[in-house]
């Protein structure tokens, strides 16, 4: 009997573009709802653009433009990295849509009769530098907990604990970097400890795999705590009934937006929301990261518990994506957008590679480019599209293009890949797709042996129809590959389908057995992995981290009578070593329109330095100069190089650029005061 079920993906937020590390999920969701469909079950999948909270606000105020425009052209750029990856949803909505705040108000009235809303004044993040209320996300300081570094104000990435941003300890913050004040004002909460008991039963009865029950269990041993449900004007969000100037946090309205995709696609398309979102009917799944398990696992179901409504089946919980061992960096162009893949690479080289890597734990993925490009070009195509590529243009050049019949050794090696149709099913069920792909790729090893034994390519010349045999074999053992990886590879399927002239496959086609009919021309299937088109890709990704105004975006007019800086300290200073330098060489920097790169003699040291003062200075003119140079400035990663220092020059900018100068008898490496 077939299974009906809805499945949705944690919404992207529209202040930011698809990159690498959130397709982890949205591949690992799409392949498990096209493996779903392929098994014969009806399987929705719904996702939508978290588009309300201050970040959204401050950035289209920013470029100039209303809220409304930005997230309309986020949700279009993101459709497309989507479309381009071939992930595809039954609808991708917006939270900022009328059926998304009809629910919002909605689920909030029933907390409000169920006596789960409670006011009291707290003490919030106040910029006065920005005059604003600062959101969670923009505050950044040490987690009160294990006392990592630049956590931000509602979550730590260290260790997964949520606090208030009042906790945090030296906080800053993020759009300026001064030190927020702290004010009073009423807010909304909802009271999460009184559903403790009803979540502790939900998770008790398989709502979260079990590698994530240990956390749940440190959060309801440390307690259940209230949860601010209200944010304070200026916000781009929906406003809260019978209050004045307060909106819904975004936490809350946003994964409602699953409902509220849903409830659009309803009603598009003549369907009952009521069954297919709260009824025994059809199953329901949420994949997350475990970034936001805090919200889905405890506040997300109490709040459905509170307006009487379903609650997931389970949620998987997936983790982050590392590449070549690190976190995912723009100064090293690893922080890779999915258009800039897209601009280099096949979309189904990535599916594949992450079909390799992911398991149903919570557990990182490494993305290794030197890995990557071995497996695809191994697995993807020396492995499984060779065994089409060896079979097929023979058959149809040299053989009529006619299948024959199975011998018993042909129905044997048949039977070994039928055979494993469970177990790699079983794999997918349980999002174990690495064991998939393991099973697969064993598979077409076995299938290859056979074809290195029977020769096609030497019997063809003295043995027309024994060869027919063998490459009979082969295409059914194709057609069988195939489907077992159709579900991470549905353009890949697309082309073998075309090519055997057989109606879209699924897993019910694996027992079926291909004899006596005509195939149609070959079609190359994939390419090998280029090094240099992932080398190309990677460096248009680099960005120039923490490089100054006056180096790249130099600011032409200057105000003489713009604010000053957030005051620093004595101590602040005194870090700053400044050092006499000698400037060795200095050339124009290719791709640049103001740096110049100078080699610093500083006596002991010598330092490489890139400097925004092309426009005023010929490089010829430089060879020679004493400099001011800071000495222990932390090196930066530019586009173009490393920059290991800085030297001092004063003026508006462009022409106006005048190095600080310094007595030519001064020597290298002499510090300055």
């Amino acid at each position: 009997m077939s299974r009906k079920i809805v499945v949705t993906s944690a919404l992207p937020y529209a202040n930011g573009a698809i990159h690498i590390g959130h397709l982890v999920e949205y591949l690992q969701t799409d392949i498990w709802v096209r493996f779903q469909k392929l098994a014969g079950n009806e399987c929705m999948y719904f996702c939508a653009d978290d588009t309300h909270g201050t970040p959204v606000m401050i950035r289209a105020r920013a470029e100039g433009i209303t809220p409304e425009e930005l997230i309309n052209r986020v949700h279009s750029e993101h459709l497309g990295d989507f479309t381009g990856f071939g992930i595809e949803f039954n609808n991708y909505y917006s939270t900022h849509s009328e059926e998304n705040r009809l629910f919002s108000e909605q689920l909030y009235k029933h907390a409000v009769d169920n006596d789960s809303i409670s006011k009291r004044d707290i003490e919030q993040a106040f910029c006065e530098s920005c005059d604003m209320w600062l959101p969670d996300r923009y505050i950044r300081g040490i987690c009160p907990r294990c006392k990592a570094e630049d956590q931000y104000g509602d979550s730590c990435d260290m260790c997964s604990g949520t606090h208030q941003p009042t906790e945090l300890i030296d906080p800053k913050c993020a759009n300026c970097g001064a030190s927020p004040v702290r004010k009073k004002s009423t807010h909304l909460f909802f009271k999460l400890a009184d559903y403790g008991d009803r979540l502790k039963e939900l998770i008790k009865n398989g709502y979260v795999q079990t590698s994530v029950m240990n956390k749940l269990d440190e959060w309801f041993s440390s307690g259940l705590r209230d949860w601010d449900i209200s944010r304070d004007g200026p916000y781009f969000g929906f406003k809260i009934p019978g209050e004045e100037n307060k909106f819904f946090y975004v936490w809350l309205d946003a994964p409602i937006g699953y409902m509220a995709s849903c409830k659009n696609y309803c009603d598009k398309n003549g369907l009952d929301f009521e069954t297919l979102w709260n009824s025994e009917e059809y199953e329901l799944y949420h994949f997350i990261g475990k970034d936001i398990m805090y919200f889905h696992a405890l506040f997300w179901p109490a709040m459905l518990i509170s307006a009487k409504m379903k609650t997931a089946n389970k949620l998987f919980v997936h983790g982050f994506l590392t590449v070549n061992g690190q976190k995912m960096s723009k100064s090293k162009g690893t922080f890779i957008k999915a258009a800039t893949y897209l601009k280099h690479l096949d979309p189904e080289y990535l599916r594949y590679y992450y079909l390799s890597k992911l398991t149903g734990g919570v557990e990182d993925i490494d993305l290794s480019f030197e890995d990557f490009t071995a497996k695809i070009n191994s697995d993807l195509v020396g492995k499984l599209a060779n065994m089409a590529s060896r079979s097929g243009p023979m058959l149809t050049k040299k053989l009529g293009a006619m299948l024959g019949k199975l011998d018993d050794e042909g129905r044997e090696l048949i039977g070994k890949l039928q055979a494993a149709k469970e177990s790699i099913m079983a794999d997918f069920e349980s999002l174990n797709y690495a064991s998939a792909s393991r099973q697969i790729s064993g598979l077409a090893d076995i299938c290859n042996k056979y074809i290195d034994q029977k020769q096609p390519w030497t019997t063809i010349k003295t043995d027309e129809e024994t060869t027919r045999t063998t490459l009979t074999v082969v295409i059914n053992a194709v057609k069988i590959l195939t489907i077992y990886l159709k579900a991470a590879l549905p353009g890949y399927a697309e082309k073998i389908e075309q090519f055997l002239g057989v109606e879209p496959l699924t897993f019910a086609d694996v027992e079926t057995v291909l004899e006596d009919r005509k195939i149609n021309k070959f079609v190359r299937l994939v390419e090998r992995v280029d090094k240099e088109k992932v080398e190309a890709m990677v460096e248009e990704s680099k960005e120039d981290i923490g490089v100054p105004q006056a180096e790249e975006n130099q600011v032409e007019e200057v105000k003489l009578d713009e604010p000053l800086e957030p005051e620093c300290t004595i101590e602040d200073v005194m870090k700053v070593d400044l050092r006499v330098a000698k400037v060795v060489s200095a050339e124009l920097v290719e791709g640049a329109n103001k740096l110049l790169h100078l080699e610093l003699d500083l006596g002991a040291l010598k330092k490489s330095v890139f400097a925004g003062i092309r426009k005023a200075y010929k490089p010829e003119d430089l060879v020679g100069k004493t400099v001011i140079c800071v000495a222990n400035l932390k090196p930066r990663q530019m586009k173009f190089g490393l920059s290991e220092g800085m030297i001092l020059a004063a003026g508006p900018g462009g022409e106006e650029v005048f190095m600080l100068g310094i007595d030519e008898g001064a020597k290298p490496g002499m510090r300055v005061h």
